[in-house]
């Protein structure tokens, strides 16, 4: 067995799920907090991803810059921040709820006026 720490990740190691934050504790009281704690839309992205993004801010989004600092083409860097994008959209498209206009919310076929007025009362 090495010493080498292990690499922090949000995944489970058993299943590959994104882990839940369930406690935080306090470092100078050691008073401790058991709760379900939501997570930051950045938090769910994967540790690489995390990485590449501060990567990212820190080069003040020059991918030209990343790409010397790390040592790859420029398109390979355009690849990855494409990767984070598609990710991160996917991840807010969880969390976002889906709204109309109150219009496609009139049955068609009845009396739209009479419908939308039935839903502007409700509202």
């Amino acid at each position: 067995m090495t010493d080498e720490p292990r690499s922090l990740t949000n995944e489970c190691p058993y299943c590959g799920t994104a882990m839940t934050v369930t406690q935080m504790t306090c470092g100078g009281c050691r008073v401790s907090i058991a709760a379900e704690f939501p997570m930051s839309r950045i938090a769910g992205l994967p540790v690489e991803h995390q990485r590449f993004i501060e990567i990212f801010v820190l080069a003040g989004g020059n991918l030209k810059e990343i790409a010397e600092q790390v040592g790859v083409s420029y398109p390979t860097i355009r690849s990855r921040l494409d990767k984070v994008i598609e990710t991160l959209r996917a991840e807010i498209a969880k969390t976002q709820r889906v709204r109309g206009t109150l219009l496609d919310a009139v049955e068609p076929g009845k009396s739209m006026a009479a419908d939308a007025a039935r839903l502007i009362k409700r509202i």
